[in-house]
């Protein structure tokens, strides 16, 4: 957290690096986070999709960032396109023309403490999300709060964790109300279509999204639901008595459609109707 003894854009944290697989080579790089004090280390699935932009096929690769920013790069050469938040943020006011995000002042961690949104778990974090090429839209799990960042020189001590300082009221909401839920992003101009609230969600559960314009989600407190995936309305529910910590998974056996969850140390698998 304590960003005073790494100055500058600390690369390749919070990146995305394209390589060359034959030599091992550089292609280039994108940072979304320069010099980041707020653990948004940029883990999140990356999506890999093909598009036509103003009448030009374009390569495309998008994430919704711990940032709490969408983001869609051109994957050829790590040029941005676009990229808006997805929920509450106060640490981004822009791009400039490279891409380099405007930073607002006083976004880092300090020693006096600073709120800033998202928390240090997002937006979306280890959740993997789902990719509807019907609609170009992207469906993520994610937590809308912000938290107080803190840091302080702190002294290494050989065989305890080293961050440089701890985020205070972590994972508490900043005083507007944090909240959880499933969203969908239309990948083409980064807007919200819609959000269905969880009570708590999970670092682990994500979506799926299946071409019968449904959406399976799991949360931490043990429910799989489904979602009409054009406008997040609650079609099901069951309550599996355990923890959800994966993903919702289809497949097919003699012609039947399954959808499994793993909750706890227990296996569900539902078939849909006919």
């Amino acid at each position: 957290m304590n960003g005073d003894v790494r100055a500058g854009d600390n690369l390749f944290t919070c990146s995305v690096v394209a390589l060359d697989p034959e030599t091992g080579k550089l292609k280039w790089y994108y940072q979304f986070t320069p010099g980041d004090t707020h653990d948004w280390d940029a883990n999140e699935d990356l999506i890999l999709v093909d598009r036509i932009i103003d009448g030009k096929m374009r390569r495309l690769i998008m994430q919704a960032d711990r940032n709490g920013m969408f983001y869609v790069l051109d994957r050829t050469n790590g040029k941005l396109l676009f990229a808006k938040a997805y929920v509450r943020q106060n640490w981004n006011r822009g791009f400039q023309e490279d891409g380099r995000p405007i930073l607002m002042p006083g976004w880092k961690a300090s020693l006096k403490g600073t709120v800033v949104y998202p928390t240090s778990v997002g937006g979306s974090n280890w959740q993997s999300p789902s990719y509807d090429p019907a609609n170009s839209w992207l469906y993520v799990v994610a937590r809308d709060d912000g938290q107080g960042y803190r840091s302080a020189p702190v002294a290494y001590e050989p065989g305890r964790q080293y961050i440089g300082g701890e985020p205070f009221s972590a994972g508490d909401s900043a005083g507007e109300g944090g909240k959880s839920g499933v969203l969908a992003i239309d990948t083409t101009t980064g807007d919200v279509k819609w959000k269905f609230p969880i009570v708590r969600g999970s670092f682990g559960a994500g979506v799926l999204s299946t071409g019968g314009g449904i959406a399976f989600a799991g949360t931490a407190d043990g429910a799989l639901i489904a979602l009409d995936s054009k406008s997040g309305k609650s079609l099901w529910y069951f309550r599996t008595g355990g923890t959800i910590a994966s993903s919702p998974m289809s497949y097919s056996v003699g012609g039947k459609q399954f959808v499994a969850i793993s909750a706890g140390n227990v296996l569900y698998s539902f078939a849909l109707p006919d």
